[in-house]
């Protein structure tokens, strides 16, 4: 499959291009700063301004899927930039596509539509997240992303036949070593929780492979199994900072269990993150 990976100089976007290079696809890069490996068998890259939708048509052009990751990471400013920018790219990005025809889009979206590390008003109704639990974001980058989701399930509704994964990962680390030096308080603010790279990349291809299990618009949370803390325990994490909040009947939070469900990335993708990754 020849496949357009937006934010492709980044370094989740390197990882992706690796893995699908690996995996036998070809790779058309879209960045808007120049390549760093232009020439690469197997890649080939343009240099463009998603903000311009003309620019985004041509820039997918022959493409048999996309996956976008070019979008600003942190609210920034908590003002306009990063919300407007994010918001303009992913809704170019899912028109272009559907008007070019490409039916297979992954878009990265964020744990961050729930109120985590960029917010002091956290908002847990329970433990642990999954993709039914309320999305009230309360600062730019995560309401963008969850403007995002909600483009999807536009262009998914007007497009039939469209499949469209909203990838809502943590914080994305080639090991879990940077993760697990935090402060246990800081940790706190998105549940110490962190997704390995190349992890990560698998969902993306799996998402837009043969054997995904779904057609229109699926959100999926793509997030490690066990806290980042080596000598965390999830029990006491629970009591420490968030006692008021319940626990599911049906979930044990013991040991370095972590606070999110991927289980729907499982059973659609069968996709699953690796104890050890």
């Amino acid at each position: 499959m020849k496949i357009a990976v937006t934010g492709s100089n980044g370094r989740v976007g390197t990882c992706v291009t690796r893995r699908a290079l690996k995996d036998g696809h070809t790779i058309h890069g879209i960045d808007r700063n120049p390549a760093s490996n232009e020439g690469e068998e197997g890649v080939t890259f343009v240099q463009c301004d998603l903000r311009d939708y003309e620019a985004t048509v041509n820039a997918l052009k022959g493409c048999e899927g996309v996956v976008h990751l070019a979008a600003h990471p942190t609210p920034g400013d908590y003002l306009a930039t990063t919300h407007n920018d994010n918001v303009v790219m992913s809704w170019n990005i899912l028109c272009a596509a559907a008007e070019l025809g490409i039916t297979r889009i992954v878009q990265a979206s964020s744990v961050n539509v729930i109120p985590l590390a960029w917010t002091d008003m956290h908002h847990f109704e329970y433990f642990p997240i999954d993709e039914d639990h309320p999305c009230l974001p309360d600062e730019p980058y995560g309401l963008s992303k969850l403007m995002a989701e909600m483009q999807a399930d536009t262009i998914a509704r007007r497009h039939p036949g469209t499949r469209i994964g909203s990838l809502r990962f943590s914080w994305c680390l080639p090991e879990r070593t940077r993760a697990a030096q935090r402060e246990e308080a800081k940790g706190a603010k998105d549940l110490w929780a962190w997704t390995h790279e190349d992890a990560l990349a698998r969902a993306v291809l799996l998402a837009l492979g043969d054997t995904a299990r779904w057609n229109g618009h699926e959100r999926f949370f793509i997030v490690a199994p066990q806290i980042a803390q080596l000598d965390g325990d999830a029990k006491v994490l629970h009591q420490k900072y968030w006692p008021t909040v319940k626990v599911r009947d049906d979930w044990t939070l013991s040991g370095r269990k972590g606070f999110f469900d991927c289980a729907k990335a499982e059973r659609i993708l069968g996709w699953v993150h690796g104890d050890d990754d």
